[in-house]
């Protein structure tokens, strides 16, 4: 199934690993690109050895294309970006800030996507010059806006000329081939990929995602500050009834951030400021944000769903298996081919 995103990015099936943090790890990167779809690593919760240590094991999994994701208002976001430059990954997709590396980026021959979650913000990162754009809808599971996939993929499929991968509610091949449909050239799934073989999740919370039906989540800006979907469970209702703002779990969690992303006090101090600054980050969403950090890996590496919770997207309704990822992908694929390929033999006795 060849689009502009399979001759883009040089990959056999129009399909995308969403990167998610503690998730999208080096072996289910692999997993993804070896099957012909494109692995997005998730870096942003790491120090920048560490993503230096992923990126090489990566490559050492896989010799096709795959990327990284970083936000860019998060601590070490550039060093890390940079870090990707001097590996020069094929791929690299940020979301939440300017990308001051598109040119380098450019310069040894890779590709550059910006995700956004609504058309004005499309327009102005294609302007940036990215080359392809990850479209969030509303059913996704973290960030992204009201506008649900179906209003917003052709909404932004026809203000853009780059081409469009669609992430939000995907997670089979009707998904795939209704995305074709409204314009986009591939789909980006992540819960669906969380619920794999492959997948390092903890097996608690993906039975829990299988048990789960598509109304089975909470929306709020609570989990980290910003508007995001999660798993209904009791560690997500426990932040929700929380009327207490969580600052002793909020610095617990600065402090795993400041662990985990190897920053000295001054380090971390400057950190707060910048993104105060240039993200616009209120110390309560900063808080709420550090305060997730340790919640959710709690959810992905412990399964405790008491204390913890995990974003996940409406697509788990759908989700009632747990293959192989190269199973799961040319499942899809077949399943959109033959949708697509009825709907045009039903066109043509029209």
């Amino acid at each position: 199934m060849k689009t502009r995103i399979t001759e883009l990015l040089g990959i056999q099936h129009p399909i995308v690993l969403a990167g998610m943090s503690w998730i999208s790890n080096p072996n289910l990167v692999a997993a993804a690109s070896n099957a012909g779809g494109l692995g997005i690593l998730a870096i942003a919760p790491l120090s920048p050895e560490e993503a230096r240590r992923q990126i090489i094991q990566t490559r050492s999994l896989t010799d096709k294309p795959f990327g990284i994701n970083e936000t860019l208002y998060l601590p070490n976001s550039r060093e890390i970006i940079q870090v990707a430059l001097e590996e020069k990954v094929p791929v690299i997709n940020y979301s939440l800030g300017r990308p001051w590396f598109t040119d380098q980026v450019h310069a040894y021959g890779g590709k550059v996507i910006g995700t956004v979650a609504n058309a004005k913000h499309a327009v102005r990162a294609e302007q940036l010059g990215c080359d392809a754009l990850v479209v969030t809808g509303f059913e996704a599971a973290t960030h992204g806006a009201d506008p649900t996939s179906m209003v917003l993929i052709p909404l932004v499929t026809e203000k853009v000329k780059i081409p469009v991968i669609a992430a939000g509610g995907f997670f089979d091949g009707r998904g795939l081939a209704a995305a074709l449909v409204l314009g986009a050239e591939a789909i980006s799934m992540g819960t669906r990929f969380a619920v794999t073989r492959e997948s390092t999740l903890h097996g608690n919370t993906k039975q829990a995602i299988i048990r789960a039906t598509e109304v089975d989540t909470l929306y709020s800006d609570v989990f980290d500050g910003s508007p995001g979907r999660v798993l209904h469970s009791r560690g997500a209702e426990k932040i929700l009834r929380d009327v207490m703002f969580p600052l002793t779990s909020g610095i617990s969690g600065a402090q795993k951030v400041k662990k985990s992303l190897d920053l000295s006090g001054i380090q971390m101090l400057k950190s707060i400021i910048g993104m105060k600054t240039a993200g616009g980050l209120t110390l309560a969403h900063q808080i709420r944000l550090a305060n997730s950090f340790q919640k959710v890996e709690k959810a992905v590496n412990e399964g405790d769903l008491e204390n913890g919770y995990i974003f996940s997207g409406q697509s788990q309704g759908g989700i009632k298996d747990i293959p192989q990822v190269a199973d799961l992908i040319n499942q899809i694929v077949a399943e959109a081919e033959n949708i697509l390929g009825n709907a045009k033999g039903k066109y043509d006795l029209l």
